[in-house]
């Protein structure tokens, strides 16, 4: 099986494009039903603070006709998940939450279908909805093959008002059999352990004293090269706001709790899928410790963030398919039909942009930004990305060098879908041009470029952004099994 993207909601991916019995590991870290708004933030380079900022999705449910179909079908199929969604609506009520169970049932029944029969999930959940969400595993899996409930605990350190602080969340693992494939992990002794067992001899091998009936007896530390099985609570590093790990995706989760998932249920080879991949963390670990991977999400940020991620990390040493981009023309139509912001988020990607929000009574004309190293030490310079769907003319044009003057910005790409007219094309060069003294050049002050020049290849015309670009925070190249664990952080 080829590593793979896709771009789409998981429920159609999966029923589409994923065998019965071609997944040996799952996990996922659905949105939960915390009624939240989270926004993808990116902290500008010259040290402001964040004022671009995307919605990546609203994490909050209500319920509405789609979700009564959705139940009805659920409840005509019959069986156990039946029986339970029943359950849930007769104590929940046509609400918020049922909806979002509405959601999740479906899904946890295609991935049980995908799933090989020595395969495990893990499901990702706080307690807003893990007692729910437990007894739909139990009606999707059966209660016989329920594994473990894994604390995830960490620090970190919020206002709380009339509450104990929140330190962990919930993994709810269960396998798709009651014999589903494990493999033992093991974690240090503890310092309490090690003090404990005082003695070594001559082969260096831990021991104490132990005492029955008056009889002393040496007692060796078992597996002290291996340590300890490791329980079921975690105690894992939070990714803190300032921590290089972090790339900015509001739901991230570290790596080393992926990393022990990963090793403790499957193999190498064996394929691992995460349907709900965000930025890509599951992505990036499986790689790195020779899995097969695929990854699903329905925001094209995502998918543009997790193939940066992975050509920073990998470089041409990992490959992979990306199915559910536009790859022609009608595609590229159909998507800015069906949603503008998917449309202008791909778009952006095109280009290597990171997507700008547009807020409600804002000016407008960025929607996106490439920003590089300019002129000196902590000197910046933005690049604005304009994306017209429609019909353009001239006026575009010149609301972009308006926008060019208002942000002080060096260099300003209209990217469309209509080939531009000639009076666009006379606007766009009197506009002059953006002058780099580093690199000996003079770049294009205003571009114009459809959708047909970059699915062909085109690029903007700039500084090389390989060597100056500081767009995105930027994954450290991964160099192999002793190298440090792969992180995340910012080009300096």
């Amino acid at each position: 099986m080829e590593n793979t993207l896709y771009y789409g909601d998981n429920l159609e991916v999966l029923r589409l494009h994923i065998p019965d019995e071609s997944i040996d590991l799952v996990y996922l870290d659905p949105p939960f039903n915390s009624n939240q708004n989270y926004n993808v933030l990116f902290k500008e380079k010259n040290g402001s603070q964040a004022a671009s900022q995307i919605r990546a999705f609203e994490d909050t449910w209500s319920w509405c006709q789609d979700d009564e179909v959705v139940f009805a079908d659920l409840v005509t199929k019959g069986g156990k998940v039946a029986d339970v969604m029943q359950a849930f609506r007769a104590f929940l009520g046509p609400c918020d939450m049922l909806a979002y169970l509405v959601m999740m049932a479906p899904r946890l029944c295609e991935l049980r279908r995908v799933m090989k029969p020595t395969a495990n999930i893990y499901l990702h959940c706080d307690p807003t909805a893990s007692h729910y969400l437990k007894m739909l595993m139990d009606a999707v899996f059966g209660p016989r093959s329920f594994r473990n409930e894994i604390i995830w605990h960490y620090r970190r350190w919020t206002a709380t008002s009339g509450r104990f602080q929140k330190l962990h969340d919930v993994l709810l693992y269960f396998g798709k059999t009651q014999q589903p494939k494990f493999n033992v992990q093991y974690e240090p002794y503890g310092d309490w352990i090690l003090k404990d067992y005082g003695y070594t001899d001559e082969q260096g091998r831990r021991w104490r004293w132990h005492t029955v009936k008056g009889q002393r007896y040496k007692v060796y530390l078992k597996d002290e090269k291996q340590g300890v099985k490791l329980g079921d609570v975690w105690q894992i590093p939070f990714i803190g706001s300032t921590a290089k790990e972090r790339l900015g995706y509001p739901t991230q989760k570290p790596e080393a709790l992926l990393e022990r998932i990963i090793k403790a249920s499957s193999n190498e080879g064996d394929v691992v899928l995460d349907p709900f991949c965000g930025c890509g963390t599951t992505i990036a670990t499986a790689q790195k410790l020779n899995r097969q991977w695929i990854g699903i999400d329905i925001t094209h940020l995502a998918i543009t963030l997790i193939k940066t991620r992975l050509n920073d990390a990998f470089g041409d040493k990992v490959s992979y398919k990306v199915i559910g981009e536009p790859v022609s023309i009608p595609d590229a139509a159909a998507l800015a039909k069906s949603d503008p912001y998917q449309f202008q988020w791909w778009a952006d990607g095109l280009v290597g942009a990171r997507p700008v929000e547009q807020k409600k009574g804002a000016d407008k004309g960025i929607d996106g930004k490439i920003i590089f190293q300019g002129e000196g030490p902590g000197k910046f310079e933005n690049i604005i990305i304009s994306v017209k769907a429609g019909h353009v003319t001239v006026s575009h044009v010149r609301d972009l060098l308006g926008v060019l003057d208002r942000e002080k910005a060096a260099i300003g790409v209209l990217i469309s879908m209509e080939d531009p007219t000639k009076p666009m094309q006379t606007e766009a060069v009197t506009a002059g041009f953006f002058e780099s003294k580093t690199w000996e050049r003079k770049y294009p002050k205003v571009q114009l470029l459809t959708v047909a020049d970059l699915l062909a290849g085109k690029k903007i015309e700039m500084p090389p952004i390989k060597q100056v670009g500081v767009t995105f925070k930027k994954a450290e190249k991964y160099k192999g099994e002793k190298a440090e664990q792969l992180v995340l952080s910012e080009k300096k």
